[in-house]
């Protein structure tokens, strides 16, 4: 079963948190009970291939839900790609999780919930309508991930001065069953609006759901990459301590880190790079959390995030409770907290060295979001020496592909990144969006007048 973050709502099993999104009182699910890996059964993982060890690590919050042969067809049909671990030195490594439809991460979780969703769909002979806001990559991943199916519309809000061209192609060359609206905002005040529709008693017949990270759908699969990368690249997996820095904006790439280290994957320190929106680091140094509104504008778009929705299940995760609105109604334990985080803000100046810096000294090519997890990484072993040896493993997570923004990587390195398959022709593709003013009302009338 799953509970809600503000324990206002009842417990609801799997599917119906998966189809809701969102929970009544505008909390987001959790599991009642985390799920354990035995140290031997993380070693068995080293041999597996991606799609393998995805059927595990979800199988595990789905036991009994789907079938394990059907549950082995939809991974193995969602991950079709590979998940490259590059080695830069010593035991550092960057995992590219860029090699999907929309060249983001947001592939690994969108394509295994779309698959999900339309299980019980056909077989509940239902449809749903998909609201979803985005700073970039989640709008694509999501549009591509249900592009074209049946029981399934989407609409898709997005902030039209900080996404790239190629973010927004993505999303606004696609049409059929996909609808895209550009406001003259911020991702906040889009991810505002579509929180206020789901709590619309007016918006019900529209069967409303979410696949913004918010979605526990979104969330569980992308706890498996962290198992993955783990499997390959320790010594003696199940036992070997590793070091995960993951650049930071919504929260829920990092909240599946979290739940894979309770899951019992042996993480010595998650790193949570955010950039210059840097609530989290001081609500991590000061105990006190304060939103940034209006979110800051930084290169690194995707987490121009000025209060991550996620964090409301962090703060549950160690024994505290916050609201949708950032509301700390009970602390959680920051002892904890800081013995298994390191945050770090890095800036636009910092992410820019760092993008020419890496390519310089190790030949690695990154993009604004995964440079931030690098240099992250960077701070981390400068002020803890002890794990700044050859022998500790660390990843860092490269979560678009350096094609995605050419502008950046021209202006730093003076070359255009080759284009990976899947935005080859995108440039010449028709697009179609529609420009709504910063208003609830405004996207109240839009839906009510479209579907």
């Amino acid at each position: 079963m799953f509970y809600s973050t503000n324990h206002q709502s009842p417990p609801l099993p799997f599917h119906e948190a998966l189809l809701k999104g969102q929970a009544p009182d505008k909390g987001l699910y959790m599991p009642e009970e985390i799920p354990v890996f035995s140290a031997e059964a993380i070693k068995k993982m080293k041999d597996l291939e991606y799609y393998e060890i995805a059927a595990q690590v979800i199988g595990k919050f789905l036991k009994g839900v789907i079938g394990d042969d059907e549950l082995l067809k939809m991974v193995k049909d969602a991950y079709n790609y590979s998940v490259p671990l590059e080695h830069v030195f010593e035991k550092k490594y960057v995992m590219r999780l860029d090699q999907g439809p929309t060249a983001s991460f947001k592939d690994f979780a969108g394509r295994m919930m779309g698959r999900i969703m339309n299980h019980y769909l056909k077989k509940d002979n239902r449809k749903l309508l998909i609201l979803t806001a985005t700073s970039g990559d989640t709008g694509s991943a999501i549009a591509n991930a249900f592009y074209g199916l049946d029981n399934i519309k989407v609409v898709v809000l997005f902030p039209v001065n900080e996404v790239t061209p190629r973010q927004r192609k993505q999303m606004t060359t696609l049409g059929k069953n996909v609808r895209i609206l550009g406001l003259d905002a911020k991702f906040d005040d889009c991810q505002s609006l579509v929180k206020q529709a789901f709590s619309d008693p007016d918006l019900e017949y529209l069967q409303l759901s979410s696949a913004n990270s918010i979605n526990i759908g979104r969330l569980i699969p992308q706890v498996v990459y962290y198992f993955y990368a783990y499997a390959k690249l320790t010594t003696k997996p199940g036992t070997d301590k590793i070091i995960f820095s993951v650049p930071s904006g919504n929260f829920g790439d990092m909240m599946g880190g979290m739940l894979a280290g309770k899951m019992g994957l042996p993480v010595e320190k998650f790193v949570i790079a955010t950039n210059e929106n840097d609530e989290f680091p001081v609500f991590m140094n000061s105990g006190k959390y304060s939103k940034i509104e209006p979110s800051k504008n930084c290169i690194s778009s995707a987490m121009n995030v000025g209060h991550p929705s996620n964090l409301a299940r962090l703060v549950t995760l160690y024994g505290g409770q916050m609201d949708e609105k950032g509301i700390v109604n009970k602390f959680p334990n920051f002892h904890t907290m800081n013995q298994e985080m390191f945050a770090v803000s890095v800036g636009d100046i910092s992410t820019k060295e760092t993008i020419k810096t890496a390519w310089e000294k190790y030949k690695l090519l990154l993009e604004p979001h995964g440079a931030v997890g690098w240099r992250g990484l960077e701070v981390f072993l400068d002020k803890h020496p002890a794990f700044d040896n050859p022998n500790q493993v660390c990843i860092s997570l490269e979560t678009a592909h350096p094609a995605k923004f050419p502008e950046q990587i021209i202006d730093i390195l003076g070359f255009d990144p080759q284009l990976p398959p899947s935005l080859e022709g995108l440039e010449e593709k028709p697009e179609q969006f529609y420009e709504i003013p910063n208003q609830y009302q405004s996207f109240k009338t839009f839906l009510t007048s479209n579907y």
